[in-house]
């Protein structure tokens, strides 16, 4: 697991019970929203803000994420192709530190390279016109970050399920031919 494995199993389990997820696409014109259901598996788009400035942004972020019971938020981080953080980055870093007072609920980043790509390629294959696209494809893309990390999540619960079958079957030795029983005459 890496750093940010950690992070997230940190976020997810220190949730309380049936909190949601609030998935967030930041962008110079519009935020796009999506929550997780309370079960943490499946992200659904929510809302596109226009942005104006960060209090009223900030506080409709606010409102929908006391309306819907979010404990936590998963924003998307918009890396360069390389990995590194550009100053796109470093605006959606500062919107987040301003944002996390305010909302009083822990923030995880999470890799968003391509999602906004994705979104677009889907919808221009299910044939959505241009003006469709463009009042849908923020909130799909803040789905997109946030199923990825719910898809992360469950991926690491199974991989520690693994671990612990494995750990259990050598404790038993459950591989080893079975001893004794059959008596020879």
């Amino acid at each position: 697991m890496t750093a940010k494995d950690d992070e997230l199993m940190a976020l997810i389990e220190g949730l309380r019970p049936r909190a949601r997820l609030m998935g967030v696409d930041l962008g110079t014109k519009t935020i796009g929203l999506a929550l997780s259901d309370v079960e943490k598996r499946i992200a659904t788009p929510l809302e596109t803000i226009k942005r104006v400035k960060f209090t009223p942004d900030a506080e409709r972020i606010k409102t929908l994420a006391e309306q819907h019971d979010v404990g936590g938020l998963v924003v998307g981080l918009p890396l360069n192709m390389d990995g590194s953080e550009g100053p796109r980055s470093q605006a959606t870093r500062a919107f987040a530190r301003n944002l996390g007072p305010i909302l009083g609920r822990p923030i995880l980043f999470w890799d968003e390279r391509l999602s906004t790509v994705f979104v677009t390629r889907t919808l221009l294959d299910a044939d959505a016109s241009r003006a469709k696209r463009a009042d849908v494809v923020d909130k799909m893309a803040a789905a997109y970050i946030l199923q990825g990390a719910l898809d992360r999540y469950e991926r690491m619960l199974v991989d520690r399920e693994d671990l612990k079958d494995e750990d259990l079957s050598k404790d038993l030795d459950i591989d080893a031919p079975p001893t004794g029983g059959a008596l020879d005459v």
